[in-house]
C-alpha cells in the first residue's frame, strides 16, 4: 500500500472507499453523512466496533479517545472489514490527541498492521486490494495540522509497521522452513537491504568463545546453533543500545519432553530474535541517530543421544557454573552466554532482552502484556511506559532476594530452575541477571514477551498467530532515549 498526505478536505478527495472514525455516540459530528443509517443500524460507536455500508462505500469505526493506541486499534479493524473488497483507494480524515500527529502514525500503523496475513502456505491467498490511502490533515477535532510534521509521521508509522510484519512472518514460518541458518540468511538480507554491520558466529567460534551453554542446548539438533551480531552504527550516535534475542527456532522441551499439546506453538520461540531483526530494520530505515546492536543465540532444542540432560553441570561464558535440573528451561541458558557476549562486545549504556522465557508470565499477566524485570527501576518503569504509548501492554515484576535463594544449587553456582513452581517469571530473570556484569547491571531490563509474541486469536491491531510483540515497545524506546543524554535518569 502507497500512503499520501493532503491538505485537501476529505469530501474533495475522490478515493473508492471512506474510513470515518466516531469518538462515543457523537452522530453529529460533521465527518457523519450517515446519520440515520447509523442509528437504524444500532451502531454505538464502541471501542472497535464497526458499521460497513456498503451503498455509501464508507466504513464507519468507533474509538474510545482520541489516543494512539485507539486509532491503531480502530483502523486495523477499519481495513479488516473492506481489505477483500473491490476497493484500489482510500481516504480518512486525521485524528489526533489535541493536534499532535503521533495519532497519523497511529493510524498509519493500524492499517499496516491489519492488513497483515501470513498465507504463505496457503493454496488460496486473501489478495489485499486497497493499493492506495490518503491522508486529510482536516482534523476531526478541527485542530490545525502541520502538514511536514504529519508527513514525518506517516512515513515512520509506514516503516514501523513494516518491520513488525517482518518480525511476523519470521515468527510464523514453521520450524522446517526456519531454523538458525535460515535465521541468519535473513539477517544478511536485512543487513545488506538497510546498510547494517552482520556478524554471523558459527559452532567454531562459538567454542572459541567458550559458550558452553549455548552449545548445550544445540546439542542434539541436526541444526547447528548461530550466533548473529547485527549493527547500526551513524556518525556521532548519541548513546549505544544493545538489544539481545532468544532464538529458539524450535523448543521440544529436550530430554523434559513438551506434552504435545505444549510443543504446537513453539515455532514462536523464536520471537525474540524476530523482533530484534524487525527492530534493526527499522531503525536503519528510520535513521535514528543512536547506535543500535542486536545480538541473537539462534538455536533449536531437539532430543536425541548427544541431547543435554538433567543433572548436567555447565559451564557458561562467565565462567558460572549452572546445574541443569530442567532441558525445557532452555531458553535462559542461550540467553546467559549471548548476554556476556554482547557485554564484551559492546560496552553499551543502556542494554535490553527479548525473550518468550516463561509460561509463568503468561499465568502472571496474560497473554497479552509483557514482563519486565530488572535492578534499576526508573528503567523498568520508562520500558513499560513507552510501550503503552505505542499500544503495547507491559507491566514491571519486581526482584527479590527470597525468590533469588530459591536457584541456589548444591552442587554448581546457580540451578536454571527455582525449587519452587512459583514467582517462575521473576526467577527466570533472576537467573539472567547472574550473567549482567557490574558495569551494566543497572543499565539492563529483561522483557518477558511470551504472552503477547504469539497467540492463537485476532487481537486489537493483531492477527492469529504472531504479533511482533516487542518491535513497537523497543522503537519508541529507542526514540526517547535519543532525547536523553547516557545515564540520564
Amino acid at each position: 500500500m502507497n500512503f499520501e498526505i493532503t491538505i485537501a478536505k476529505t469530501k474533495d478527495i475522490k478515493a473508492d472507499v471512506e474510513v470515518i472514525f466516531i469518538q462515543g455516540e457523537n452522530l453529529e459530528h460533521r465527518f457523519i453523512q450517515d446519520k440515520k443509517l447509523l442509528k437504524k443500524a444500532g451502531f454505538k460507536a464502541s471501542q472497535d466496533e464497526v458499521c460497513y455500508l456498503l451503498e455509501r462505500d464508507r466504513v464507519y469505526v468507533g474509538i474510545q479517545e482520541l489516543e494512539g493506541k485507539y486509532i491503531r486499534r480502530a483502523a486495523a479493524k477499519a481495513i479488516r472489514a473492506i481489505k477483500s473488497k473491490k476497493y484500489k483507494s482510500l481516504k480518512v480524515a486525521s485524528y489526533t490527541n489535541k493536534g499532535c500527529t503521533y495519532g497519523i502514525r497511529a493510524m498509519v500503523e493500524g492499517f499496516v498492521l491489519g492488513v497483515y496475513e501470513f498465507d504463505k502456505y496457503k493454496s488460496t491467498k486473501n489478495k489485499n486490494n486497497i493499493k492506495k490511502i490518503i491522508i486529510s490533515t482536516d482534523e476531526y477535532s478541527e485542530y490545525e495540522l502541520d502538514i511536514q510534521k504529519a508527513s514525518i509521521q506517516m512515513h515512520k508509522g509506514e516503516l514501523i509497521a513494516q518491520a513488525t510484519n517482518l518480525t511476523r512472518d519470521i515468527v510464523n514460518t514453521p520450524p522446517d522452513d526456519c531454523y538458525p541458518k535460515v535465521m541468519a540468511k535473513i539477517a544478511k538480507k536485512v543487513a545488506k537491504e538497510c546498510g547494517l554491520e552482520c556478524d554471523v558466529l558459527k559452532v567454531s567460534d562459538l567454542q572459541k568463545e567458550k559458550m558452553n551453554a549455548l552449545l548445550a542446548v544445540a546439542r542434539a539438533s541436526r541444526h547447528k546453533p548461530k550466533v548473529i551480531h547485527l549493527a547500526h552504527k551513524p556518525k556521532d550516535a548519541k548513546i549505544k543500545i544493545s538489544i539481545i534475542g532468544k532464538g529458539l527456532t524450535y523448543d521440544s522441551g529436550g530430554l523434559s519432553l513438551k506434552p504435545s499439546d505444549f510443543m504446537v506453538t513453539m515455532k514462536s520461540d523464536k520471537s525474540g530474535a524476530s523482533a530484534v531483526i524487525g527492530i534493526l530494520q527499522a531503525v536503519a530505515k528510520l535513521k535514528l541517530p543512536i547506535e543500535v546492536h542486536g545480538f541473537i543465540g539462534a538455536v533449536e532444542n531437539m532430543i536425541g543421544g548427544d541431547a543435554y540432560k538433567p543433572d548436567d553441570v555447565l559451564v557458561a561464558k562467565n565462567g558460572k557454573t549452572i546445574e541443569v535440573r530442567n532441558t525445557d528451561a532452555e531458553g535462559r541458558l542461550v540467553l546467559a552466554d549471548v548476554l556476556c557476549y554482547a557485554q564484551e562486545q559492546v560496552k553499551a549504556d543502556y542494554i535490553f532482552d527479548l525473550a518468550t522465557l516463561t509460561g509463568a508470565c503468561v499465568v502472571g499477566v496474560g497473554e497479552y502484556t509483557s514482563g519486565v524485570m530488572g535492578h534499576n527501576q526508573n528503567l523498568k518503569e520508562m520500558v513499560v511506559r513507552e510501550a503503552h504509548y505505542c499500544g503495547e501492554l507491559a507491566t514491571a515484576l519486581d526482584f527479590n532476594d527470597y525468590l533469588k535463594d530459591t536457584l541456589k544449587s548444591k552442587i554448581a553456582d546457580i540451578s536454571n530452575i527455582s525449587n519452587t513452581r512459583y514467582g517462575g517469571a521473576i526467577t527466570a530473570g533472576l537467573f539472567l541477571s547472574e550473567f549482567i556484569d557490574e558495569h551494566h547491571k543497572n543499565k539492563w531490563s529483561h522483557i518477558d514477551i511470551a504472552g503477547p509474541a504469539y497467540v492463537e486469536h485476532e487481537w486489537g491491531e493483531n492477527p492469529a498467530g504472531a504479533s511482533g510483540a516487542g518491535v513497537r515497545m523497543m522503537i519508541k524506546l529507542i526514540e526517547k532515549l535519543t532525547l536523553k543524554t547516557p545515564h540520564q535518569k
